[in-house]
């Protein structure tokens, strides 16, 4: 199907138009290059989840219909998110969840605030706000007479070459990159970000290969051991020449523009990448850089995350025949003093875990969860939220994906809750702060079909990460970076917070004052000040960003709110 790609930003009084659409065959030039007249047609002939389906790149449509009647959709990842406020006949909608929020105390939502730190975000439907949801994505809502009806008009359906020939396959795949690269270049100048990864590195490289000319390339770093891949960066930027651009964040930089990166957010938004890849885009808009292209997307399209690795070992388990593993194994792992000797203790929890299902076994290391909920929120919180929601929710994410192979299902998991929910927003959100566009080639819609076609061990082989993806760039893509270990370090925040003065008087302050709003113990937010965090810096420094991050939101957005109960 040929597409005609189109930015829209605006459109007449009734309709919210966002993104990059891109319409089937000759749609746009048939409607005078009116995106909204597209729409419209779509509809008119398709109805409104096939008109949705056929649309694609990143985009948020709103429309109001002839009937009067509203109609919403937005992409298969929400990059481009809608939110919306049903009340009565009333429905209303916007682009983000505060400007329907309707202010005062009694504004937010208490299971919202639970789900940010239990996710460190705010999984769609629901929002902070009360009252406001979020449109997930691959969605569309439709709203008449007061009612309304919200369902995907696209699922995850994995349906794997059962007979892939490699090298056809590899010729595609690099094909549909450079195909997906040029679709993200506007004519300004081609940047991106580089963190040294495969995917950033693939970027850069085909940049240069499709613009005709090396790209920019802006890299991150922390002056912290373990922490800095900056070496790989430089590595990638001599491979393709790139312009290559560095910046160290400090602990300064984050004392700094915490509360900026906090407050740009529509609700709580808790990825401690935020604030560094808000200094890598401002690093770029001050040379010029109008649009970066970013890597999101190749780990979770084709198999690189090392948890998909260490589920697989659970799932070995279930290959043991059963009359082994209820009559012998796991009796025996079961005795008290089995289960308690080092060595053993280990099988003990390889079989626990084995035997719960995903997605409910991903959360057995929940950082909330393990604290303990009763430890860290106060009894009138617990009140008011429901904890088991979260679950439910995961596992109805999981089960929606049409997928044969647990991998595959992981896969289309993470598609929605580290991408649409997390990563996205992140790179869009701080890359907007600093005046930069972004675009996402890895989310390509031909590419998102593309593997989905793959077989399941062509994206994980053995314990292999993302082997048809380093097989199909081997020579493209240098091998340091091919053969380098996966990271996942993230910003050295509690290292740095132990160090520096100005950054843990900011999070001391940030936590006493959030523990006073009511809904966190004060004595828990003490104990993982003083007790906690010395003895394992970034695992617990996490979830002391969180109650920073949250803090410093709700002086922006709520400063009076205290839990209502």
């Amino acid at each position: 199907m040929s597409m005609t790609h189109v930015t829209a930003t605006s459109a007449p009084s009734g309709a919210l138009l966002l993104g990059q659409a891109r319409f089937p065959g000759k749609l746009l030039e048939e409607q005078g290059h009116s995106v909204e007249a597209a729409w419209r047609q779509l509809i008119k002939q398709h109805g409104l989840a096939d008109a949705a389906r056929q649309v694609c790149g990143p985009f948020a449509v709103a429309l109001t219909l002839e009937d009067g009647s509203v109609f919403m959709a937005v992409d298969r990842f929400a990059i481009q998110t809608l939110c919306y406020r049903a009340q009565g006949a009333e429905f209303r909608f916007a682009a983000r969840a505060d400007q329907l929020s309707q202010g005062g105390k009694a504004s937010l939502d208490p299971q919202a605030l639970f789900d940010y730190l239990y996710f460190h975000v705010i999984p769609s439907p629901r929002t902070v706000h009360t009252g406001v949801k979020r449109l997930p994505p691959a969605h569309y809502a439709h709203f008449k007479e007061g009612k309304l009806t919200v369902a995907p008009y696209w699922v995850p359906t994995f349906e794997p070459a059962a007979r892939p020939l490699y090298n056809a396959l590899r010729e595609e795949f690099r094909s549909l990159l450079h195909q997906a690269v040029r679709r993200q270049l506007d004519g300004s100048r081609p940047a991106c970000f580089l963190s040294g990864g495969t995917d950033s590195s693939s970027v850069a490289g085909l940049i240069g290969e499709v613009a005709g000319r090396p790209a920019a390339t802006y890299s991150i770093g922390f002056d912290a051991q373990g922490y800095d891949e900056m070496a790989y960066a430089r590595i990638a930027a001599k491979r393709y020449d790139t312009d290559h651009h560095e910046y160290y964040v400090t602990p300064e930089d984050l004392v700094a523009s915490i509360l900026k990166v906090a407050a740009s957010y529509d609700q709580p938004f808790g990825n401690s990448s935020a604030v560094p890849a808000y200094h890598c885009a401002l690093n770029a808009a001050g040379d010029g850089v109008t649009r970066l292209l970013a890597g999101d997307g190749g780990d979770e399209l084709f198999g690189g995350n090392s948890r998909y690795a260490t589920q697989r070992v659970f799932d070995w388990y279930q290959m043991v025949p059963k009359a082994v593993r209820s009559g012998l194994l796991e009796p025996f792992f079961s005795i008290g003093l089995v289960a308690r000797t080092p060595g053993l203790k280990k099988g003990s929890n390889y079989i626990r875990q084995a035997n719960t299902p995903l997605p409910h076994r991903g959360q057995e290391f929940n950082l909330l969860r393990r604290l303990g909920y009763a430890d860290v929120l106060t009894p009138g919180m617990l009140k008011l939220v429901n904890p088991a929601s979260v679950e439910m929710q995961q596992a109805a994410v999981w089960n929606s994906a049409h997928a044969a192979d647990e991998l595959d299902k992981h896969l289309a998991y993470d598609w929605r809750y580290t991408l649409a929910e997390n990563d996205l927003p992140k790179v869009v959100g701080t890359t907007a702060l600093a005046g930069v566009g972004v675009g996402f080639p890895f989310l390509d819609d031909d590419l998102l079909a593309f593997s989905m076609r793959l077989p399941v061990d062509y994206k994980l082989k053995g314990k292999h990460l993302r082997w048809f993806f380093k097989e199909a760039l081997r020579g493209f893509l240098p091998d340091e970076i091919i053969t380098k270990k996966k990271h996942g370090f993230g910003l050295p925040f509690g290292l740095w917070m132990q160090r520096h003065q100005g950054l843990r008087s900011l999070a001391a302050e940030s936590l006493l004052s959030v523990s006073a709003r009511g809904f966190i113990r004060p004595e828990f937010a003490k104990r993982l000040l003083d007790d906690y965090l010395p003895t394992a810096p970034q695992y617990y420094g996490s979830m002391i960003w969180v109650l920073m991050m949250l803090e410093q939101w709700l002086r922006a957005h709520a400063p009076d709110y205290r839990l209502q109960t």
